[in-house]
């Protein structure tokens, strides 16, 4: 093979590979279709799981949070704005996904503040310090957060072992293999899964689902 041969080869080799990757590219990041709303609503909503907002709200956002996630960290002001947005409109479901250390125990955490009365502060507290106990597996930080926001820590921490807490996150984990998450925050709207990532087309998820109950 002649000089002027090879280069020819090795180009269209070069070029070859260029493609093969590109289109190899584009499959991977094209997003995945999303559930439809009958093949995962029985996985979404749970009677168990923390409800913020209206019961009756006509929209629900259901996320799949990991309470040591900082993206999860990053979304929960939008989450709160879109709800007082629409008060009586938007309804939060939180599912929860253990995905780091120290994420067990800050849901069990959260759970006993459920029983206290105190989610939502607590869960605001927790949020707040948690690059002081991200990946702590004992989440001191957290706990020390909690209490400044009025959790009764000897009351926590003698039920967060409880069966029902148990049973809690179980049935979250087995959720969580049913639905495919596979990153946190993962959001769904009226059973809608969020295909694009971003506090904007939260937004725009939400309205839209409004448009149509309207």
């Amino acid at each position: 093979m002649n000089r002027r041969a090879l280069v020819l080869t090795i180009s269209a080799v070069i070029i070859a590979g260029f493609v093969a990757a590109a289109l190899l590219y584009q499959r991977s990041s094209a997003p995945q279709d999303a559930p439809t709303v009958t093949q995962t609503t029985g996985s979404l909503v749970r009677f168990h799981s923390p409800s913020l907002g209206p019961i009756n709200a006509p929209v629900t956002i259901v996320e799949f949070f990991d309470p040591s996630c900082e993206s999860c960290r990053a979304f929960y002001p939008y989450v709160k704005q879109i709800m007082e947005k629409y008060p009586k409109d938007v309804r939060l479901v939180v599912r929860y996904v253990l995905f780091h250390q120290g994420s067990e125990e800050a849901v069990r955490l959260l759970e006993t503040a459920r029983m206290q009365g105190l989610y939502e502060p607590v869960l605001a507290a927790v949020l707040e310090a948690q690059p002081l106990w991200h990946d702590d597996a004992t989440a001191q930080k957290a706990w020390e957060a909690a209490a400044a926001a009025g959790l009764d820590i000897e009351k926590a921490r003698a039920s967060m072992n409880s069966s029902a807490i148990d049973e809690i996150l179980a049935k979250d984990a087995a959720d969580v293999q049913e639905v495919g998450i596979q990153g946190t925050p993962t959001f769904y709207v009226n059973g809608k899964l969020l295909t694009e990532f971003g506090p904007g087309p939260l937004l725009e998820l939400v309205e839209s689902e409004l448009e149509n109950v309207r």
